[in-house]
């Protein structure tokens, strides 16, 4: 019974926390899906990574907030204000997510896990050979409360993100990638020095004081771009 009465009063206090947030408020406001859009806006203004006419890869897309971002990014000042912006596009969007994604207007998702090879080849395809501008990555495993098994999964995760960045990218090309703070940080962070020229670690404002979660951001690939193996902690 104790359990239960703390269990709601968790719930109520996230509950609670959850509707007087601003960035809740503000993406109800603007017609955002989640309040995820800030972190990457406020990444991108801070770097100016996003620009009309890019092709931007959105990993662990759903709900897709990012996209949405992305989507305002490229369409004409003139397509109006709320929600994803409609019509003429200039640039590319492919969303992957494991989940269901309610479609966005000039959007291309595919739905599968980015750790499987034959997603992994649906999504090379649907690149097609072209050069990425950009990746965008908010991916993150289900968290099981072992710290050690946990690390294993987000590394892995990362990992897979910076191949993929590296098979795809221009040579100044970006990979936003999401972590968390915690064991196996520190590889993570060679892992993005030995892949590119600058890299930056961002906690954005709209993520949580509470949360471990931080961005590594990498721009520009080392000239020899060798994938980079690392010894992650086992699981």
């Amino acid at each position: 019974m104790k359990v239960q009465t703390k269990s709601k009063k968790v719930n109520k206090a996230w509950l609670h926390d959850h509707l007087t947030d601003p960035y809740v408020k503000m993406a109800q406001r603007e017609g955002y899906r989640a309040r995820a859009a800030y972190k990457l806006k406020e990444i991108d203004e801070a770097l100016h990574l996003i620009k009309p006419g890019q092709l931007v890869v959105d990993l662990g897309a759903t709900p897709g907030a990012w996209s949405q971002y992305l989507r305002r990014k490229f369409a004409p000042k003139d397509a109006g204000a709320g929600g994803a912006a409609v019509g003429e596009l200039n640039g590319t969007i492919i969303a992957l997510d494991i989940l269901d994604f309610e479609p966005i207007e000039g959007v291309r998702f595919i739905q599968g896990d980015f750790r499987e090879d034959a997603v992994l080849a649906e999504l090379d395809a649907a690149v097609g050979g072209r050069p990425v501008d950009v990746v965008v990555s908010d991916m993150a495993p289900n968290l099981s409360g072992i710290e050690s098994s946990d690390s294993a999964r987000i590394a892995h995760l990362v990992e897979l993100a910076v191949e993929f960045g590296l098979r795809h990218l221009k040579p100044e090309g970006a990979l936003v990638c999401k972590v968390f703070h915690g064991s196996g940080y520190s590889q993570l962070v060679k892992l993005f020095k030995d892949s590119f020229r600058v890299v930056k670690p961002i906690k954005p404002k709209a993520s949580r004081d509470r949360s471990a979660e931080t961005f590594l951001v990498g721009i520009g690939l080392k000239p020899n771009r060798k994938r980079v193996e690392e010894n992650w902690p086992s699981a």
